[in-house]
This record gives structure tokens, C-alpha cells and sequence, in this order.
């Protein structure tokens, strides 16, 4: 399915209170739930859903485990203190490894798991999701983007039909990036700079060469790269800054992106820079400046400093939770809004605790793929077609004085 709506919108103001869930309808005609705003994390009586979370809270992309785990607990902790139903959250490193996330995930079996939140990132949670899939254990993972994810059209992958996503597909998010450079008339000469080893970031990039072609950008230079050579990028920019490209694309994550930052800045080369939510944290990273960041555009469902009632009251909870003075970032949103949704679901089809995970499997997924059931997060309004993609609208920020700014 492709996104209908594409187009990029300024931070949407949510109602107070915390997030509202909306399962109109569904299966069982279920009604909204709001979640408390209040996380005191203790359970309601009786049994509780054993929900599995898995992704790295080690090594090099710890900040998206870390972020994701702390958003789930965050959404657990309200969905407790609302007292309807029961979650209990487990959570399994996986240092961003695929083989070590199987072994989580077989961790979590073992533990009674019943749903998975995950896994994190991409790789790992292809591996995950085949596993997952002839297990029947119903999965939604926050911020694993690739297509092959959930498989089926456009992936190497067969339909995985227990497998949804939260966030953007890699496919969209290229599509509205060139729509949005395009519109907005951000460049007339474009250079990409991505990493053909990970299937994230190509996945974007040849979504976003084909629309470019289409919207008639012309790309002028095209440099890629690998997690081994991943420290210098100044070929790179010099082929950029040679074919006088003013804007560059960056499908890439925010580490290799704080590289090329700080040496297009030591050669002099200020273009305009455009990235999308593997962006997301650079404002976070250890020992970067970032006022190498200002003006930095990117494609992220939720920005921490928007003023509504619902991100305030989660971004306070999130750190009493993570015990951390850092805001989240769109990672740890969307992992709340896979917990919250999960538990609308549960409400709406009247699922109990004791089922087996086989049949909360196939409950799951019909009321996921009922075109009335919807949920209202802190990432915006989300629906899923049957192929488990999310339906939602994406935001652009700029960086501007270290913060995100919706732009017009």
C-alpha cells in the first residue's frame, strides 16, 4: 500500500490529557479509551498480556533501544494505572545484532511472551520477524522501517501477516522526502550521500531517486558508503560540492550524519542538508556540537519540544522512567504508540490474558486490519491496511538553535 497521504504538515496540537486512543468500531464495536497521564506502574489485579520488547540498550545503536524501551514502559505504566487491562513488559537486548535478537526473541518465548514490541531496528527485526511469523506471535515494531519487515509487495520477503509497523516504511519516507524538496523548491541540484550495506537506507534512496525523477530534481551526485568506511565522508563531499550540488540527502542514521557535518563544515562546504527519522538523536549524541546541526531539515513523526498537553506529560514521564535529563526522540513515540495501540486493540476485541498467543495472534490482526480501527498517538492518527503498513501523516523539522521546528 502506498501512503495517500504524503504531504509533510506542521506539529499537529493534540487535545489535553494524554494520548487518545479511537478504536471506532472494530470486531467487537469497541469504544475510545484514554490512557491516565499518571504512571504509578502497578498492574490491575488479575493476569496480565506478557508483552516482549527487544532491541540494543547496548553498543552503537543503544540510544534507539534504549529510547524505545523507556517509551513502552512509559505506555505500560499508564495502561496499568488505567486499570481496564493488565500489560507486563519484558525487555531483551539485542546490540543491534540479527542473530543475537533471535536469541532474544527465543528468550522471551521462553518467558511466555504472548505480543512483541519490536524489534528496534531493521536487520535484526527481519530475522525476528520470520521467526515470529511461523510462530504466530502477533508483532509490531515501533521504528523497523525496511519492507521486508513485513514483507510482500516491494520486498524480498514474503508476507509476514503478523507483523505490523508503527513508523514510516523506508519506501515512504523517500517518496515525501523528493515531494517535499520539490515543493518547496529546497534545491536545484542534489547530491545523496547513503550506506548501500544497510537495507534501511537504501530502501530510501531508491524510492527517493525514482520520485525525484519524477518531480524533476536532478540529482548530481550519488556517493554511498558502509559501516566500515563510515569516519571519512570527504570524497564524498567533494564530489558533491564539485557538481555544485546545494542540498544534500541524507538517508542514513545520525551518527555517520554528525561525521559529514562536521567535515562538510571543515571544508567550507554549507549546503543545505535534508535527512529523515534515522536522523533523529543527533541533538543527543556525545560530543557533538550541534550547532554543526542548524538548519538540518528531516522527516520525524514527533518532536519533544511541541507544546500539547499529550507530548508534555510524555516527555516528563519519559524521563522519570529512563532517569535521564535527555528528551526522546521519535523512537521512543513511536514505541509508546505500539504499546497503546496494543492495548486499544485489546480493549476493542475483548481479548483475555489467558489465551494463547497463536489466538491473540489472529485477533490481533483482525481488528488491526479493520478499516475502522484507528488510534490517535503521540505520532499522529494511525491506521494499518492488511499489508501491516501505517497509514499516518509525516511532519518536517528544521534544527534551529538546537531544537526542532515544525516547518510550514
Amino acid at each position: 500500500m502506498k501512503m495517500s497521504r504524503r504531504n509533510f504538515v506542521e506539529m499537529m496540537g493534540a487535545a489535553g490529557g494524554a494520548a487518545l486512543l479511537t478504536a471506532c468500531g472494530g470486531n467487537n464495536g469497541g469504544s475510545a479509551a484514554t490512557t491516565s497521564a499518571a504512571s504509578t506502574g502497578a498492574a490491575p489485579a488479575g493476569a496480565a498480556f506478557k508483552i516482549g520488547g527487544i532491541g540494543p540498550i547496548t553498543g552503537a545503536a543503544a540510544i534507539y533501544g534504549n529510547a524505545t524501551k523507556f517509551g513502552a514502559q512509559v505506555a505500560v505504566d499508564e495502561v496499568n494505572a488505567a486499570g481496564k487491562i493488565a500489560l507486563e513488559l519484558k525487555w531483551e537486548d539485542d546490540e543491534h545484532d540479527a542473530e543475537k535478537a533471535v536469541n532474544a526473541y527465543n528468550n522471551l518465548k521462553d518467558w511466555g511472551m504472548q505480543i512483541l514490541v519490536g524489534t528496534t531496528t531493521t536487520t535484526p527485526c527481519v530475522a525476528v520477524s520470520a521467526e515470529s511469523h511461523n510462530d504466530r506471535i502477533f508483532e509490531l515494531t515501533p521504528s523497523a522501517s525496511s519492507a521486508d519487515v513485513i514483507g510482500g509487495e516491494g520486498s524480498n520477503e514474503p508476507r509476514k501477516d503478523n507483523v505490523f509497523q508503527m513508523c514510516f516504511t523506508d519506501p515512504n519516507q523517500g517518496i515525501a522526502s523528493a515531494e517535499y524538496i520539490a515543493k518547496q523548491k529546497l534545491g536545484t541540484k542534489i547530491a545523496v550521500i547513503y550506506n548501500n550495506a544497510d537495507p534501511y537506507s537504501t530502501g530510501i534512496y531508491n524510492k527517493f531517486k525514482s520520485e525525484a525523477d519524477t518531480q524533476g530534481l536532478a540529482i548530481v551526485s550519488t556517493q554511498t558508503f558502509t559501516d566500515e568506511s563510515a569516519t571519512d565522508f570527504t570524497a564524498q563531499l567533494n564530489d558533491a560540492k564539485n557538481n555544485g550540488a546545494d542540498l544534500v540527502f541524507l538517508p542514513i542514521y545520525y551518527t555517520p550524519a554528525s561525521i559529514i557535518l562536521k567535515q562538510a563544515h571543515d571544508m567550507g562546504y554549507a549546503p543545505k542538508f535534508f535527512g529523515v527519522d534515522g536522523m533523529d538523536g543527533i541533538l543527543t549524541l556525545e560530543g557533538f556540537d550541534t550547532s554543526l546541526a542548524e538548519g538540518v531539515m528531516l522527516l520525524t513523526p514527533f518532536v519533544a519540544s511541541a507544546d500539547d498537553e499529550a507530548t508534555k506529560k510524555f516527555v516528563e514521564a519519559y524521563k522519570k522512567a529512563s532517569g535521564s535529563t535527555d528528551d526522546p526522540n521519535q523512537f521512543a513515540a513511536d514505541a509508546y504508540d505500539c504499546v497503546i495501540a496494543i492495548a486499544a486493540a485489546i480493549e476493542a476485541a475483548k481479548l483475555d490474558p489467558s489465551a494463547k498467543a497463536a489466538d491473540l495472534c489472529e485477533a490481533l490482526i483482525k481488528q488491526f486490519t479493520d478499516s475502522s480501527f484507528k488510534v490517535a498517538g503521540l505520532t499522529g492518527e494511525a491506521t494499518w491496511s492488511t499489508s501491516g503498513e501505517v497509514s499516518k501523516t509525516p511532519k518536517g523539522m528544521v534544527i534551529q538553535k538546537g531544537v526542532y521546528v515544525a516547518m510550514e
